[in-house]
């Protein structure tokens, strides 16, 4: 005769197995840690949206902030997978310095920079151009800081090369990365900043400012390249670079302004 209890074992048991099969995939999921230039933060945060639909297996985790920071962590044993900065000089360092596999190096944008004002500014940047850096109430100019961030050494060589710099330089106030010198002109800390293309082409920023763009030979080419990191997960990392070099990849990346390497 089968006792008593042995029901209850047994649909305790179906539950338990139950659980272990939804549980199943989350533990099967690979994590791959990203490292990403500012610039990227919301055309990275669309692509991963489209990433993570098409590879659901893959826990895909982004760290946003400056390159150069990135690059130094890494240098130091950060625990990144894949790195991907706003100048592809970084990437191409980490794997000579064997960081990196060197075959692993790939350009996937090229940046931009624009003047960018809030919509409530009474400066017109489309009409004044650089010169809109010089207008007398103009107390502040957030660009990133040139040490670290790709594109505040962009914002900086342009300045010299447009022939503002030495009046206007008083005026600079430095963001961490190119995402906190936009956030100072969003918040009014800064009347005005150069900043990413990429930045002023947000969703949360469209029509909420206006913007100039820097002629692009007026700085150096913000070549923008990544890497796959040593300690990467080989499938997973492969996987994320595919898809960024794939032209859905490219078709987002030009919406937000970023020339695409062919």
């Amino acid at each position: 005769m089968t006792p008593r209890h042995t029901a209850p074992r047994r649909i305790a048991l179906l539950a338990a197995l139950a659980a272990c099969t939804l549980l199943a995939p989350a533990a099967s999921a690979q994590r791959l840690t990203v490292a990403a230039a500012a610039d990227l933060r919301f055309a990275l945060d669309d692509l991963a949206k489209q990433f993570r639909a098409e590879h659901p297996k893959i826990d895909l985790a982004i760290t946003y902030g400056s390159s150069g920071n990135f690059f130094a962590q890494i240098q130091n044993g950060a625990p990144f997978d894949v790195f991907l900065s706003a100048d592809i000089d970084y990437p191409r360092k980490l794997a000579a310095a064997g960081l990196a596999a060197k075959d692993s190096v790939f350009p996937y944008a090229v940046g931009r920079i624009v003047v960018w004002v809030p919509a409530a500014s009474p400066l017109d940047p489309a009409t004044l151009g650089i010169r809109a850096l010089e207008a007398p109430s103009v107390r502040h100019i957030a660009i990133a800081n040139p040490q670290h961030a790709p594109y505040g050494r962009a914002a900086e060589a342009a300045l010299r090369s447009l022939g503002v710099y030495d009046r206007i330089s008083p005026k600079l106030v430095l963001g961490e990365n190119i995402a906190q010198a936009f956030e100072f002109v969003q918040s009014g800390a800064a009347e005005v900043g150069v900043v990413a293309l990429s930045l002023a082409r947000a969703p949360a920023a469209r029509g909420n400012g206006r913007y100039w763009e820097v002629p692009q030979d007026a700085y150096p080419k913000i070549e923008q390249g990544g890497v796959i990191l040593s300690r990467a997960p080989a499938a997973p990392a492969a996987q994320f670079r595919a898809f960024l070099l794939s032209e859905p990849a490219r078709r987002i990346l030009k919406e937000y302004g970023f020339a695409v390497p062919e």
